[in-house]
């Protein structure tokens, strides 16, 4: 990791690409990641993280309001989870079978879950759940939109992946986060776009864009809401 500082801006250098642009992003985890060309050295991508100061500034700052939002969630009874966009409570449970099941409005976890193995085991039957519904709805939203994209999918796999929702693997596999199951299934529906299209460019060019929009002309509005909303989809 290629990590350097220009006065008080932290950032990752990133593999230039062929691009004649320098691409400036603001991570999910607040890092800043910076893409030059490939010409560039890396004085030359210090020179362009000192022009756009004040843009990472604006952009840090909204970073932190946004993140302000995310919920700490408690594993009480009546405590709200969320998955596909609705607020489930969570009831404790005695004498089921399985770690976590989702029945009658409610999210009912095992309580010897949470007896034996604290809220570590907790969190993790709900990624174990989410993972498990993950995989069905995101092979069936795959087989839907991968045909409409002009691409064929060799996998699929949710996971945990840190602060990224997704990925395309160069072997034609994506990979979707467990976590976007808590997420709208419109939104999920743009996740799911959104990677296809990475079949096409691995970057985030207009080209790009433009195939995203050809599929689904209203992605603004659904990319615009999980940067929005993201931070609260969290167990």
């Amino acid at each position: 990791m290629n990590v350097r500082r220009v006065r008080d801006i932290e950032y990752q250098l990133l593999p230039g690409s062929p691009r004649k642009t320098t691409d400036i992003v603001i991570e999910r985890n607040g890092v800043v990641t910076v893409r030059p060309p490939e010409s560039y050295s890396p004085e030359q991508a210090d020179a362009v993280v000192e022009s756009k100061r004040l843009w990472i500034y604006q952009n840090l700052a909204e970073w932190k309001d946004l993140n302000a939002s995310a919920v700490v969630r408690e594993w009480v009874n009546g405590e709200t989870f969320l998955y596909l966009g609705r607020a489930y409570r969570l009831s404790l449970v005695s004498g089921q079978a399985r770690a976590l099941l989702l029945k009658e409005g409610r999210f009912c976890l095992s309580r010897a879950v949470i007896e034996q193995g604290g809220t570590e085991a907790a969190r993790q039957a709900f990624e174990t759940y989410f993972s498990d519904k993950g995989v069905q709805r995101f092979s069936q939203r795959v087989a839907y939109f991968a045909p409409k994209v002009g691409v064929e999918v060799a996998g699929i796999k949710v996971k945990e992946m840190g602060y990224r929702w997704a990925s395309c693997g160069k072997s034609g596999v994506l990979n979707f986060h467990w976590k976007c199951m808590m997420a709208p299934p419109q939104i999920i529906d743009y996740i799911v776009v959104h990677e296809l299209c990475h079949f096409h460019y691995r970057n985030h060019t207009d080209a790009f864009w433009n195939e995203v929009d050809k599929v689904m002309p209203d992605y603004r509005e659904r990319k615009e809401w999980l940067r929005k909303h993201g931070a609260s989809l969290t167990a």
